[in-house]
C-alpha cells in the first residue's frame, strides 16, 4: 500500500498502530516538520538545537503513538514539541527538579489549548489576559513561566520581597485562569 495525500492524520496513526510500519509516521513527519521546527526554534532559539529536537520528537512518536489515543494530532504534536523544548531548557539550566506550580501552570494552559485546534485563538486570548493583569503580577508571571526564573531570581530582578513575588505569581495564575474561562 502506498502512503499518499488521501490519508488524514488519524488514518495514518491507525495504520501505524495496526501494521507497525514506520512509513506512516514518516508521512506525519513530512507533514509537520516545519511546524515542529518552528516551535523548537521559538523556545530553544538555536537552529542546531532545534533541528536535533525535531529529530528527537519524531523518534519519540514511534513509541508515543502506540501508547496514547490521539484525537487531534496537530494539537497533540504542538504540545509534545513544546513540552520537549521546555524540558530541554530546564535540563540545560541544570535545574534539579521541576517547580510544581510552574508545571501546573504550563499543563493547565496546555490542556486548555489542547481542547480546540485553534491554538492561535487561545494564544491570543492568553496574551490579552496577560495584559489585564496588574503590572507586578504580569511581570512576575512572565519572569516565572516564560523566562523560567526561580523565585530568588525574580526577587533580585524586581526588588520585591519573596512573599510578594509568590503572591503575585499565585494571584496572576488565578486571574489568568479566570480570564481565559471568561473569554470562552
Amino acid at each position: 500500500m502506498t502512503i499518499d495525500e488521501q490519508h488524514d492524520d488519524l488514518e495514518l496513526i491507525l495504520l501505524y498502530k495496526k501494521t507497525g510500519e514506520a512509513d506512516y509516521v514518516g508521512k506525519l513527519y513530512t507533514r509537520y516538520t516545519a511546524l515542529v521546527y518552528g516551535v523548537c526554534l521559538k523556545y530553544l532559539k538555536d537552529r542546531d538545537d532545534s533541528k536535533d529536537a525535531v529529530m528527537q520528537i519524531f523518534e519519540k512518536l514511534l513509541k508515543s503513538l502506540l501508547d496514547h489515543e490521539v484525537s487531534n494530532f496537530k494539537s497533540w504534536l504542538y504540545t509534545s514539541a513544546k513540552n520537549h523544548c521546555l524540558m530541554h531548557l530546564r535540563s540545560r539550566k541544570g535545574k534539579k527538579s521541576v517547580d510544581v506550580s510552574s508545571a501546573f501552570m504550563e499543563n493547565s494552559l496546555i490542556m486548555h489549548l489542547d481542547e480546540e485546534p485553534e491554538l492561535e485563538l487561545h494564544l491570543g486570548k492568553l496574551e490579552k489576559c496577560m495584559e489585564e493583569l496588574v503590572q507586578e503580577q504580569r511581570q512576575c508571571v512572565h519572569l516565572f513561566f516564560l523566562d523560567e526564573k526561580c523565585y530568588k531570581e525574580i526577587v533580585e530582578v524586581t526588588h520585591l520581597e519573596m512573599n510578594q513575588v509568590k503572591s503575585y505569581i499565585q494571584n496572576g495564575k488565578r486571574n489568568l485562569k479566570i480570564c481565559m474561562e471568561r473569554s470562552e
